[in-house]
């Protein structure tokens, strides 16, 4: 199910991802994914990180950390001025990740954490 809704998102233009390959074996070890987020009132497409993804046996290497500096430089290029994202309120490693990349929290609920990055163009 997982798959065909994915093929789905990218056949219709409505997702991007990027994949962390690992050279040695040509193995995918993490990606993120990309949805795009319109508003009319600010004229502009931005962007939700959805999905990242890190293999285990891959993870404390910088993997995560380079794909979202990686989906962040895209969303540069198609003139988007921030990055949005959501993760759990008890998955703190993610949220030292994010925030050391420079994302900042905007809101919460009981299970999850807003975040979002302005984009310097």
């Amino acid at each position: 199910m997982a798959k065909a809704f994915i093929d789905e998102r990218l056949q219709q233009n409505e997702s991007i991802i990027f994949v962390a390959i690992d050279t040695d074996n040509q193995q995918a070890i993490g990606f993120t994914q990309l949805y795009p987020k319109y508003s009319s009132v600010r004229l502009s497409k931005n962007w939700i990180l959805n999905d990242l993804y890190v293999d285990a046996d891959c993870r404390k290497q910088g993997i995560g950390e380079k794909l979202i500096k990686t989906a962040m430089e895209f969303a540069k290029t198609t003139g988007a001025t921030f990055v949005q994202l959501e993760t759990a309120v008890d998955n703190y490693t993610a949220q030292h990740l994010y925030e050391s990349i420079g994302f900042v929290k905007q809101a919460n609920d009981e299970n999850f954490f807003l975040y979002k990055i302005v984009l310097n163009s």
